[in-house]
């Protein structure tokens, strides 16, 4: 089951990443409940779609090809690392 997902974009330095991830979540989740109203109803009843949490990342050196691939590498089955 997903828990997360990757979101790749732009910005201008004048816009705090804060304001990004707060309107992207209120957005986001608008647009799936006005799609499925009945999610709301039975799964979010008094509580927010998204978790309070989230994590922000700057590319910096990186080239975007870079970051695509990464993001599309995580679509893959990950295999079970054991620790002792």
């Amino acid at each position: 089951m997903l828990d997360h997902l990757h979101i790749f974009l732009s910005a201008p330095p004048t816009v705090a990443p804060t304001d990004i991830v707060r309107k992207t979540k209120s957005i986001t989740a608008n647009k799936i409940f006005a799609t499925f109203p009945g999610l709301k109803k039975k799964n979010f009843w008094g509580s927010g779609m998204w978790s309070r949490g989230y994590y922000i990342g700057t590319a910096g050196n990186v080239s975007a090809e870079t970051i695509r691939k990464y993001i599309e590498a995580q679509k893959s089955p990950r295999k079970e690392v054991k620790t002792d």
